[in-house]
């Protein structure tokens, strides 16, 4: 599963989707076979009864053979069925990537429940809500896989990025083991979270008795040695029905008990079943980044490995879950004290192994979160890795552009930025200032986690990011918009005192009048430069950009637009000085607002 993808994505998904609509096929094939044979087993079985109806020894025989050739039949059907399934699910992971290949992603979840106003970027630059980065570029098949995805776009972290690259450029070339992985996650269906079976492992109080598994398997032997001695004739019913009964009483002493855990097991059973299938993918994948290998050896020890002991504990759960087949239930209970056993093999797996649950769980997560990364640079053939430096330059960019952004039609800029520089960018409205703000923004975040990026070359030294770029006022806290500004620009003051930080505002102190908005803007960008910070200031303020004649650090840029045959026209590009054409007054006229 370790294939590289070939150089266009989109033939590596076409292939994959006609690969996988003919395995579909034979598995539809193979099913309505399985259908047959059951049918055809219950209609022989139906004639082997008739035919010897009245000896009750052999209709009994015929029951349980019957009953245990039927069940194979079931357990392999069900196998089929989620081959199925899992085809299925491959097929829509290709549609998706063909479609997202187009541009076509407003369909996928957006993260908007991971908005934060009080986060140093996630609210300023389109990363959540609809037609996020988020949204474009998450796979998460899991509620925790989308979790710790979010985490990781918003925990500005400059730490270990070479390692960062080495795992995603990794999974970027294991397309056929990413989609595998994604589709047996996206199987995944359960009625509780991860976090809640970690709670509930973490609290249990066990009540099967130790003793249980010698008079288990003295009351098993004794069943069967009955069992033999009435088919024999050596005694009679009445003895076998006795001894049944016994074991129904001895079971029914802990049924309470039993019936809670039941209910509780049953919530978590299909996740230990699952989850078990994706620890066994990750087991068996062998990688080579630093990342990828020390997440996987989380789950394998010198002893068992993680997939092996889940799978055990699946099986367990799987058990008791029969009990509630009136058959299996009432008979081995009566004849093994079934219920009571299994129980107890339950408790004593909770015991040896609650503790480790979390931290398997956070490597499916772990894995469900990075395959979306792995997934975008797979997408991205032609973005490049950042190099990361450790001279005075900060950012620098050849032919940058948005990530989310038709490539065939966005306009690409070069863009350079030393330590302690500030740029001041003018522009008329709809000329890029906004647009050009989070893509700075957006490459350093993406070379913050490892992620390939949307230029021809990227020289980085790695900085946290802060911005303030759309503050919002607060009718629950009573809070004016100006107020709320000035409560933005402190939390970046502070902000920048304890760490270095890249600082992106825009248009800041909209929230008064414009002679106070120009002194109020001034001064902040003097506070900013005098303690040596790095960053980005779009504004319509021309007077602003007069700061740059008495700090050096300060440097003025633009983006222009100009007023042919009565049509306004930008070219988009991202130029040294000061703008000096604005187009307020000729939009409103355009439209017909103004005369």
């Amino acid at each position: 599963m370790g294939c590289a993808m070939k150089k266009n994505p989109g033939v590596f998904y076409e292939s994959q989707i006609a690969e996988h609509t003919k395995g579909l096929d034979r598995l539809k094939k193979q099913l309505a076979l399985s259908s047959g044979f059951r049918v055809l087993l219950f209609l022989l079985l139906c004639a082997g009864i008739y035919s010897v109806f009245g000896n009750l020894k052999w209709v009994a025989l015929l029951l349980v053979f019957g009953v245990i050739g039927f069940g194979l039949l079931v357990v392999r059907h069900q196998k089929l069925q989620y081959q199925r399934d899992l085809k299925k699910a491959l097929i829509a992971l290709n549609k998706t990537e063909t479609r997202v290949l187009d541009r076509v992603f407003f369909h996928l979840p957006d993260g908007a429940n991971y908005k934060n106003t009080f986060h140093e970027f996630s609210q300023d630059i389109d990363l959540f809500g609809r037609g996020s980065f988020y949204q474009y570029i998450n796979r998460t098949a899991l509620a925790s896989g989308a979790d710790f995805l979010a985490q990781i776009l918003t925990e500005n972290k400059i730490d270990q990025i070479p390692e960062k690259q080495d795992a995603i450029q990794e999974l970027a070339q294991m397309p056929k083991w990413r989609q595998h992985f994604t589709a047996v996650a996206s199987l995944v269906s359960t009625e509780v979270s991860a976090s809640h079976v970690v709670q509930w492992l973490a609290t249990y109080q066990p009540f099967a008795p130790s003793w249980i598994y010698k008079i288990s398997l003295g009351f098993t032997i004794g069943s069967v040695s009955l069992i033999g001695a009435y088919f024999t004739e050596f005694v009679s019913g009445y003895a076998l029905l006795g001894w049944f009964l016994l074991g129904l009483a001895i079971s029914g002493r802990y049924l309470r008990k039993i019936n809670t855990l039941s209910r509780h097991t049953a919530q978590i059973q299909s996740t230990f079943e699952q989850f078990h299938k994706l620890i066994l993918e990750i087991e068996q994948q062998t990688f080579t980044s630093e990342i990828l290998s020390a997440r996987r050896a989380q789950l394998i020890t010198s002893s068992k490995s993680a997939s092996s002991t889940l799978k055990q504990f699946s099986k367990y759960l799987d058990a008791l879950d029969q009990r509630n087949n009136m058959l299996v239930g009432v008979l081995a209970n009566g004849f093994m004290l079934r219920d009571i056993l299994i129980s107890r093999r339950i408790e004593r797996w909770i015991q040896a192994h609650k503790n480790e649950v979390e931290a398997w769980f956070q490597v499916i997560a772990f894995y469900d979160a990075y395959n979306s990364l792995g997934n975008y640079a797979s997408n991205h053939p032609t973005h490049t890795i950042p190099v990361i430096s450790e001279d005075e330059n900060v950012l620098t960019v050849h032919q940058g552009g948005h990530p989310l952004l038709d490539p065939d039609t966005m306009v690409r800029n070069d863009f350079k930025i030393n330590r302690r520089e500030f740029f001041i960018v003018t522009g008329a409205n709809m000329a890029g200032k906004s647009t050009f703000l989070r893509t700075v923004s957006l490459h350093i975040l993406m070379a913050n986690i490892g992620l390939p990026v949307c230029a021809s070359s990227v020289m980085y030294n790695p900085i946290k990011l802060i911005t303030s770029m759309r503050t919002t006022d607060s009718l629950t806290d009573d809070e004016s918009y100006f107020f709320s500004e000035l409560k933005r620009l402190k939390f970046i003051v502070e902000k920048i005192e304890t760490d270095r930080y890249f600082i992106i505002l825009d248009e800041i102190l909209k929230g008064t009048n414009s002679t106070d908005k120009a002194i109020g803007s001034r001064k902040f960008i003097e506070k900013l430069v005098g303690g040596n910070s790095t960053g980005i200031i779009a504004t319509h303020d021309l007077s602003l950009c007069e700061v740059a004649k008495t700090l050096p650090a300060v440097k003025n840029y633009f983006f222009d637009a100009r007023i042919e045959d009565d049509e306004l026209y930008f070219d988009y590009a991202f130029k040294p000085g000061i703008c000096q054409n604005m187009n307020a007054s000729f939009l409103l006229k355009k439209m017909n607002i103004v005369d």
